[in-house]
């Protein structure tokens, strides 16, 4: 399985729950996650996506520690079974 086809996946389960995952594409800061997620009620977080088995790399562990530390919440998803689990800890945060 692709990142992507979990990516696309993310974002479709957003969707349905009222929300959005915006794509992050910086120039200027490497390492940043992939998506942030808004749903209804406030509730934001980053998620790095990751081909099955992969692992986010040592600048983007730097920039997840980053985020953490500013109070944000920062998800790691490699499998398609836990994008319902990831949301609900966001919408239930």
């Amino acid at each position: 399985m692709l990142e992507r086809t979990i990516e696309k996946q993310l974002f479709e389960q957003a969707k349905k729950r009222g929300g959005i995952a915006y794509k992050f594409i910086t120039t200027n800061r490497a390492g940043i996650p992939d998506r942030m997620v808004c749903l209804p009620g406030g509730k934001i977080a980053f998620i790095e996506l990751k081909a099955p088995g992969k692992k986010p790399r040592p600048l983007q562990q730097v920039r997840h520690n980053e985020l953490e530390a500013l109070g944000q919440k920062v998800f790691v998803i490699d499998d398609m079974n836990q994008i319902e689990e990831v949301l609900n800890a966001i919408q239930n945060a």
